[in-house]
């Protein structure tokens, strides 16, 4: 029975969640490889990445679920805990899974990872659920403790997204967090048009509906995108929709010298490029097996000849380029990623608001280092993948005091985004098209220093 169970999607979920919680890995990243380690059938990956995600978009929600039922919570063992946890969220967010068919695997997962003991525990924790409900939300006073747990967000995150947009705002973006994200694509238009690419994708038996925030992004409702011949021969690209804007929003000319200059994997490289005919963009990261990344994006997009890619930290740019060598830079800043809750919902976990402003300052830094290198007339769009002030606007700000050549002009896009806004830095919300949250920010170059 052992070497059965531990390969169902409740057995494999306790032990990718046990790695995300110690050493610290990317949920994506060790699902997808769990996935494919496995050879997990379609609806057996389905229900690994839906309890996996769950679990840890609602973690601290169940967590104060599990609370009174845990008398000695210093001498839980992570993965029991992780497995109850697997439990709670199976009863309390899937329908369609019958609590007998929950008990038994969990309780059987018990035996085999630990002793008698351990199933005699877990066994008991299950049924005192049983018997005695879960405990109420409403018990919790304090208005910022209980918005907290009940969309599973750190207090600090709370309260500072508060001071920011206030509290309906807040309430409006934590509460669309926890759902799935989008599957979208961008249109690879060096090699095909929105129309031939809808058409290839529904003939491979894809629903394919139309994007509200960019002319170049599908959303694809149905099937596993990198599965279908259009991902494979590079006519689409997997990126958010949001993700797609600071290109956008560069008004890019087939000529142009672009600067990346923080560019794994590519996605934004290989956007840029698709643009571009005479011109180039020179993509650099500061690690090497990045840079590989980088280029064979570049190859699969069929852009190749348009990137350059190079190993180089963005803040000694000045020490591998003259000045004025660029038409347009991109700086697709390293954020907190609190906009991209949806895709990676361990990152509220991880963060504190002194990550945010350390982030802060290595941001201006690297402003500070490619600023020299745009010629007069030339546009820096400066773009992060965060919600947080202290990292979008405030950056920005830091940015121009030091740098009066420098002008912000408003960010523009082809759907024309939020265009009554007074901001002239462009902010999507995770709650305004239920896409990735992000900032961007249009600086143009005036004069020389």
């Amino acid at each position: 029975m052992a070497k059965k169970i531990n390969k169902t999607p409740r057995y494999l979920a306790v032990e990718l969640l046990e790695k995300v919680e110690k050493q610290g890995a990317y949920s994506n990243l060790a699902l997808n490889q769990t996935i494919k380690q496995n050879e997990l059938s379609k609806r057996d990956a389905h229900l690994l990445t839906n309890i996996v995600y769950g679990v840890i978009q609602h973690k601290l929600t169940l967590e104060y679920y599990l609370k009174p039922f845990i008398k000695r919570p210093n001498k839980l063992q992570s993965w029991v805990k992780q497995l109850l946890l697997t439990a709670l969220y199976q009863q309390i967010y899937l329908d369609n899974i019958p609590k007998r068919a929950i008990f038994n695997e969990t309780i059987e997962i018990a035996k085999v990872k630990g002793h008698a003991g351990v199933r005699k525990f877990v066994t008991g924790i299950l049924h005192a659920i049983d018997r005695q409900g879960l405990p109420s939300l409403d018990a919790i006073t304090d208005p910022i403790e209980a918005l907290s747990i009940a969309t599973s967000t750190p207090r600090w995150l709370v309260e500072q997204l508060q001071k920011e947009v206030g509290v309906a705002k807040t309430k409006s973006i934590l509460e669309t967090v926890n759902q799935a994200p989008k599957q979208t694509i961008r249109v690879n238009t060096k090699v095909t048009t929105a129309k031939a690419l809808t058409e290839q994708l529904e003939a491979e038996k894809l629903e394919v509906a139309k994007s509200s925030v960019t002319p170049l992004a599908l959303q694809v409702n149905t099937g596993f995108i990198p599965a279908t011949e259009a991902f494979k021969a590079g006519q689409a690209i997997v990126q958010d929709e949001s993700a797609m804007l600071a290109v956008e929003s560069m008004a890019l000319k087939a000529d142009d010298q672009v600067l990346d200059a923080c560019a794994a994997p590519g996605g934004k490289t290989t956007q840029i490029a698709a643009q571009l005919e005479t011109g180039q963009v020179t993509s650099l990261d500061i690690h090497k097996h990045k840079v590989a990344l980088i280029e064979q994006n570049a190859l699969r997009a069929h852009v190749k000849a348009q990137v350059r890619a190079l190993q180089l930290d963005a803040r000694k740019a000045s020490e591998e380029f003259a000045k004025a060598s660029f038409d347009k830079i991109l700086v697709d800043a390293p954020c907190s990623g609190i906009g991209l809750l949806r895709r990676k919902p361990e990152v509220k976990y991880e963060k504190k608001y002194q990550d945010s402003l350390d982030l802060h300052q290595i941001q201006v830094s690297i402003l500070d280092a490619v600023a020299p290198l745009l010629k007069v007339g030339g546009t820096l769009t400066y773009s992060t993948c965060t919600i947080l002030d202290s990292e979008n606007q405030q950056t920005v700000s830091a940015f121009l005091k030091a740098h009066p050549e420098f002008e912000q002009l408003k960010t523009k896009t082809a759907f024309e985004l939020k265009a009554d806004r007074k901001e002239l830095g462009l902010t999507i919300y995770p709650d305004d098209y239920l896409s990735d949250g992000f900032y961007i920010a249009t600086l143009v170059k005036r004069t020389e220093v």
